[in-house]
């Protein structure tokens, strides 16, 4: 009688060792992808802030270009550059190849040659520029 009490104790026992060893492993395991979300949310929050900057540095380099015709702070070279640094940002941002950098840099290659004199390539870039940062608004929203 006594050992069948025994018995029955130790399953008890090992039952609810399982079941504490299976709550943990979820807990663990949802902890981790927690962390994980939060590193990747992070990161994307921190390059959507760069790409905001650099999208404002860009369009104070057309803006000083074509209105105030300043070849120094209007430099079509430094606007290359901007325009890298949104491009390669775009891809921790986005988490994939984004459509509206790659036509931001499509319409600066056509444009920049021709924005300080003509007005409808500066507001193209300009218009460009303005279609990345509601992009980039949509993926701060959407962030979970």
């Amino acid at each position: 009688m006594e050992t069948e009490n025994i018995t029955k104790r130790l399953k008890v026992y090992q039952i609810t060792s399982i079941i504490t060893i299976l709550f943990t492993l979820v807990g663990f395991s949802y902890n981790v992808y927690r962390l994980e979300q939060s590193e990747i949310n992070s990161n994307i929050r921190t390059s959507s802030f760069e790409m905001l900057k650099e999208l404002a540095n860009l369009e104070q380099i057309v803006y000083a270009s074509h209105y105030e015709k300043d070849d120094k702070d209007g430099n079509p070279r430094t606007g290359w550059v901007k325009v890298g640094i949104i491009t390669d940002l775009s891809l921790i941002c986005f988490q994939e190849k984004n459509m509206q950098t790659q036509i931001l840099h499509t319409t600066w290659k056509n444009n920049w040659a021709t924005m300080k004199d003509n007005r409808e390539s500066a507001n193209n870039i300009v218009n460009s520029i303005d279609n990345v940062r509601v992009k980039i608004r949509e993926v701060l929203k959407n962030l979970n």
